[in-house]
């Protein structure tokens, strides 16, 4: 992905990318035995993905007040997908895709925006990574974190809890809806 965003590779969508790793990694694993099929069968399994549990209520309880959208380096085919296997309520799908830039790339961020006709802080990105959070912000965007202590495996020592600088913190959708209505009301 940094190749992309610093110009030494052409723009591919993340499918690409990743079909493009694993193919590295099987070949450093000499692992010869994976059909084109298999390849893409596993090359796939982000379009597969189960939303965390408090994902679909929490989305559905936020949709009641709030228009939302998803904003993901993943493309547009894996996020289509995942809504309709997964029952995700989005309005809008906005992915690297769709502005041909990675975030934390700013085109990412204010394309959203601009799509959305509105002005950055009147948007909030909401996401379990402070990193992503610190770039909306830079960019003027409001910004919610929503743990996520298990994203990256039982040992994840990172992204536990909200930089300070963050808007709003909560334990997951649910907890963000009634933050926001909070929120809204003060």
């Amino acid at each position: 992905m940094n190749k992309v965003r610093n110009g030494e590779k052409k723009w591919v969508n993340l499918d690409t990318l990743h079909k493009e790793s694993l193919i590295k990694i099987l070949r450093e694993l000499n692992i010869h035995d994976f059909t084109e099929e298999n390849i893409n069968h596993l090359n796939k399994a982000w379009h597969r993905l189960t939303p965390w549990n408090d994902s679909v209520e929490g989305l559905n309880l936020l949709k009641a007040n709030f228009s939302i959208s998803t904003l993901s380096n993943g493309g547009i085919d894996l996020l289509t997908n995942m809504a309709n296997k997964q029952n995700l309520p989005w309005d809008n799908i906005f992915s690297a895709e769709t502005f041909m830039h990675y975030k934390p790339d700013p085109e990412t961020y204010l394309g959203a925006v601009n799509k959305l006709h509105h002005e950055a802080h009147e948007v909030m990105l909401v996401a379990a990574h402070n990193q992503d959070l610190l770039a909306a912000k830079s960019y003027g965007l409001k910004t919610a974190f929503v743990l996520r202590a298990r994203e990256y495996g039982p040992n994840q020592d990172f992204d536990l809890k909200a930089d300070p600088s963050i808007d709003v913190e909560a334990s997951d959708f649910i907890d963000l809806y009634h933050k926001l209505n909070l929120y809204n009301n003060n």
